[in-house]
């Protein structure tokens, strides 16, 4: 065994298996944990997936929201145990890997279009 496989073994435990299929431009809201004090709890972040990347155990999600006028992103690792649950909103139709052209946008502008052929 070389050093790639002996990695890939030990990383294979703590790959989540109960993740959904998520696409870029879905609407979902990631349940991250945050402890306060001795209290744990789950803050829900709720954005559109604007970016993917994909790498076993360093498989990220870049969700965007707008937050009191101000863009706001956050890459979350998915199989990070701080990621409590992932809940698939809706689905949406783009032609694009990544969606950074909505930075430039405000508003309205800012939608994207549903798609209805995937399951939540």
């Amino acid at each position: 065994m070389n050093a790639e496989q002996i990695i890939r073994s030990i990383e294979a435990e703590f790959i989540k298996q109960d993740l959904p299929i998520i696409y870029v431009g879905d609407t979902v809201k990631v349940g991250v944990r945050i402890s306060e004090g001795g209290k744990e709890r789950i803050q829900p972040y709720e954005g559109t997936v604007i970016s993917m990347n994909n790498g076993g155990i360093n498989e990220t999600i870049t969700v965007r929201r707008i937050f009191q006028g101000i863009g706001v992103e956050r890459v979350f690792l998915l199989h990070s145990p701080k990621v409590a649950e992932i809940k698939i909103i809706r689905r949406g139709k783009v032609r694009r890997a990544k969606l950074y052209y909505l930075r430039d946008r405000v508003g309205k502008a800012t939608r994207i279009k549903q798609r209805f052929d995937r399951p939540l």
